[in-house]
């Protein structure tokens, strides 16, 4: 008997503890969040939401860690080993790691790199490399410590997106705008060797003659693709280009013209794991676009999602059924919805909005996701 009453409880227990793990299964994202300009006063941080939909916490903050008011907390990133999270930051030269574990927050200064935009590791050398817009650098640090080593001086300005293939031994980096109000657009890729950091190369990502304007302003390789192929949006003329390796460089070419579907500032570019399906957002009035890029030379458009203004970064769910678009672009006027907008991907159509931090003023700046699914 005092076996049986001590065994009844635990098992009791372990039933409780199941039913309720497997109630509130975790697809947590991380994101950075602003104040909205209207809101008073003015508030920064990082939310962990839940965006699993089946679970009873859907669009719930369930860890919510201050930031200075003045950082201007911009773009997270997960690192290769899963563990941690790299956040930049507009506002100031410092560079945040948490750990994904314990949340715990470390700020790293990076006092010679101003506008601290995107990440982007390479497994191959097991470093980081980060695009300073305000002081057209690109910082290289190491992955194990999260410390910066060095500063690249780089020959087209106000550098933002990046990407990087160990195969070839290139990295490519966008030239984008003076972050300081958004002017003087820069109209090229920069390519970099892998190896020695050196500049091998620039392409110019318009048809329009010198200063074009286009701002390029993300780039993002093809998963798998062979040759290596990449797409850039050009924000400012509202296009998609394709570059393809080809003999030692890459070749360039226009493929998607947004301007003609009714869509500006095309802004982010995600794929499916196998790379046949791209999702590119456009921030002007905010649209997801879907295509097919079985031919990635001729994409076809299989949706055009209207979201919230400001429609930019996403997410989505382990079998891609379903991609999360954060609704906010520079917190800017008509582009600052502070939504997420939850989108069926066969169907082509939004089934939920998620409106926890526009309820409260705050905008998201990016989202990113920590557990239970994939962001490319």
């Amino acid at each position: 008997m005092r076996i049986r009453s001590i065994l009844l409880p635990s098992l009791a227990m372990l039933l409780v503890l199941t039913i309720s793990g497997a109630a509130t299964a975790q697809m947590l994202a991380v994101m950075t969040y602003e104040s909205k300009p209207e809101h008073k006063p003015r508030k920064e941080g990082i939310a962990i939401m839940e965006l699993d939909r089946a679970s009873p916490r859907f669009g719930q903050i369930v860890r919510d860690i201050p930031l200075p008011p003045d950082l201007v907390g911009h773009h997270v990133y997960v690192d290769p080993t899963g563990t941690k999270v790299y956040i930049t930051a507009l506002g100031k030269p410092e560079l945040r790691i948490m750990e994904i574990k314990s949340f715990d927050v470390t700020v790293v200064p990076v006092n010679d790199c101003q506008v601290l935009e995107n990440v982007a590791f390479s497994n191959k050398t097991g470093l980081w490399y980060m695009t300073c817009m305000g002081s057209s650098t690109m910082v290289v640090g190491d992955q194990k410590t999260g410390k910066p080593l060095r500063s690249i001086k780089l020959p087209a300005k106000y550098p933002h997106g990046i990407a990087i293939r160990d195969d070839i031994d290139r990295i490519l980096l966008t030239s984008t705008v003076r972050p300081a109000d958004l002017k003087d657009p820069g109209e090229v890729i920069q390519e970099l060797e892998l190896a020695s950091e050196k500049v091998v190369g620039t392409y110019k990502l318009s048809a329009k003659p010198s200063p074009s304007g286009s701002a390029p302003v993300e780039v993002m390789f093809i998963p798998g693709s062979q040759p290596a192929k990449a797409y850039a949006t050009g924000m400012y003329e509202g296009t998609l280009w394709l570059g393809a390796w080809n003999a030692g460089k890459f070749d360039w070419k226009q493929v998607v013209d947004f301007t003609a579907m009714g869509q500006g500032l095309p802004l982010e570019i995600y794929y499916n794991k196998d790379g046949t399906r791209a999702f590119v957002s456009t921030a002007n009035p905010g649209h997801l676009n879907i295509y097919d890029i079985s031919k990635p030379e001729a994409p076809k458009l299989l949706h055009a999602v209207k979201t919230g203004g400001g429609a930019h970064h996403m997410v989505f769910t382990p079998d891609y059924k379903f991609v999360y678009v954060q609704n906010s672009f520079l917190n800017l006027p008509d582009m600052h919805a502070g939504t997420i907008s939850v989108i069926d991907t066969d169907k082509g159509a939004v089934v939920a909005t998620i409106d926890t931090l526009s309820k409260q003023g705050l905008t998201p700046n990016n989202i990113e996701l920590l557990s239970g699914g994939h962001q490319h």
